[in-house]
């Protein structure tokens, strides 16, 4: 275990409001996921939200489809850390259709009065969790629409949107008042989506909507063998770290809102070491270039077609 003492640090979205750049996840594919809300209380869970707290993860990522609103809300009750050092994020998909009733619903499970990618409102950050609910642009403008009023009522510090693909943005943006302050989307050098200079990163940085990585350890930790091990093993050795920190280093030397999960205080804590180096210039684009040799998606694979990289 690191054990260490070490500050995240934040990057300021287009509304003003500062995201730490590293934050930790309650998300699918983990052990913290359930498949309904029912059940009770996960302690296990909230007592990992806890730790990840303790640690000083103040970024927490969660969502209404992963169930688990409310060990987030009493890990944060119980963590004693005050409401104001704490970036809390939910994402709304199960009721889409009604995002009114959908953040009251977040927030009295959160236990919180905001959230803040939602000041202090309630949640910090709200996002659309996906586009794929829609079968028109006009029902894409229309939630938008309800999260902007999300953001007008207080409920919320910001609001933004994952998994928007450019037509998505385009289309969302055509009658958007608030510009979203992020996309969170998964991205590490197997799926770089046509990387900085593509058009969904490019129409980003144009309109100013951070990019948000979730699985950002993908590559050393689902998609092996690559053409990026080499240099992953390299970089490891030279900075005295993992892989994994490698892996979240390179997403955050590029601006990129990295959240990672783990269930284990041993991992979060070693991940920390992300904050004691940063990769050179020319480390991160020959680990880009490196990783354009192969594509690899971990999630939504059923929405794609398997060559596509979009």
């Amino acid at each position: 275990m690191a054990g260490l003492n070490v500050k995240v640090p934040s990057l300021k979205l287009n509304d003003g409001t500062s995201i730490p750049l590293l934050g930790y996840g309650m998300t699918a594919g983990t052990a913290w996921y359930k498949s309904s809300s029912g059940g009770g209380i996960d302690r296990k869970c909230t007592e990992a939200i806890k730790t990840a707290i303790k640690l000083g993860y103040y970024h927490l990522d969660g969502a209404e489809v992963y169930n688990t609103e409310p060990e987030l809300g009493l890990a944060i009750k119980e963590s004693k850390v005050p409401r104001e050092k704490l970036f809390v994020t939910t994402k709304v998909i199960t009721n889409i259709r009604d995002i009114p009733n959908a953040i009251d619903q977040s927030l009295e499970k959160l236990q919180l009065e905001y959230v803040d990618l939602s000041v202090q409102p309630p949640v910090s950050f709200y996002l659309i969790h996906q586009p794929f609910f829609a079968s028109s642009d006009s029902e894409l403008q229309s939630a938008w629409a309800a999260m902007e009023k999300v953001k007008a009522e207080g409920k919320a510090k910001s609001i933004g949107v994952s998994n928007y693909l450019l037509p998505h943005l385009i289309a969302t943006m055509k009658t958007a008042t608030v510009t979203p302050s992020i996309n969170q989307i998964e991205y590490h050098p197997y799926l770089q989506h046509g990387g900085s200079d593509g058009p969904l990163l490019s129409y980003m940085k144009e309109h100013g909507i951070a990019n948000s990585a979730y699985g950002p350890l993908t590559a050393v930790t689902k998609a092996k063998p690559g053409p990026c091990d080499d240099a992953y093993a390299e970089l490891a050795n030279k900075y005295y770290v993992s892989e994994g920190e490698i892996a979240l280093r390179w997403c955050m030397d590029q601006n990129v809102v990295t959240i990672t999960t783990s269930g284990k205080e041993e991992r979060l804590s070693d991940y920390l070491r992300a904050m004691t180096f940063q990769m050179t210039p020319k480390e991160i684009q020959d680990m880009s270039q490196d990783g354009e040799k192969k594509h690899f998606r971990g999630f939504w694979q059923a929405k794609f077609d398997a060559n596509d990289q979009s």
